[in-house]
């Protein structure tokens, strides 16, 4: 594959990134702009929020799609690639792509459903903890935004713990790096203890 491809195949998995399924969602069955509603977020729980647990858990797992269908079809054509770590530049596209969509001037959602669908194949006992500790934490102290903190740490932890400093550590340290700034308010109000929580 010629570095021309490589590079296409990079920007074409940052578009299927950016595709917002809650904004979209939203807007067809309920008519509403997700964007003035809530948290202003287009993820899954604002959806919810929004526009209920049905579309929400649709926007969960098209979310995650996103992530993990370039990841896919990287591994079943295993093209030959001049670029180092191809894949996990791949998967990153992705999720930059959802949480800075070109089609909503480069906002979005905080990336968490995405990150979890580009990782359960590059890193799936770090994701299946992630996300067992979420559960926990959602059922234990009713914060969405906490378990995804939660998520965010776990994620490049595991990592080390089994594989040491890979290069899928580092890659999950950026996926780190991108969920906990894009949930600063939402720190900032659990802190204050004004963080909304889980129904």
């Amino acid at each position: 594959m010629t570095l021309f491809y490589e590079i296409l195949f990079i920007l074409l998995s940052y578009f299927l990134g950016s595709i917002p399924v809650g904004y979209l969602l939203t807007k067809y069955y309920t008519k509403k702009n997700i964007l003035e509603l809530g948290s202003g977020n287009i993820g899954s729980t604002n959806v919810r929020r929004v526009a209920g647990k049905k579309i929400a858990l649709i926007t969960q797992l098209l979310d995650m799609l996103k992530g993990l269908l370039p990841v896919s079809l990287y591994l079943i054509f295993n093209p030959k690639i001049s670029i180092p770590y191809y894949i996990l530049i791949l998967a990153l596209a992705a999720i930059i792509g959802h949480d800075f969509s070109i089609f909503l001037k480069f906002k979005g959602g905080k990336g968490v459903n995405t990150t979890l669908g580009a990782s359960i194949l590059l890193a799936p006992y770090s994701v299946f903890i992630a996300v067992t500790i979420f559960f926990i934490i959602k059922w234990k102290f009713k914060y969405v935004s906490l378990g995804s903190i939660a998520i965010a740490i776990t994620l490049p932890l595991i990592e080390i713990i089994i594989h040491g400093l890979s290069p899928i550590f580092y890659y999950l340290s950026i996926c780190f790096f991108l969920i906990i700034i894009l949930h600063l308010k939402n720190i900032s109000r659990l802190i204050k203890g004004t963080e909304l929580k889980a129904k």
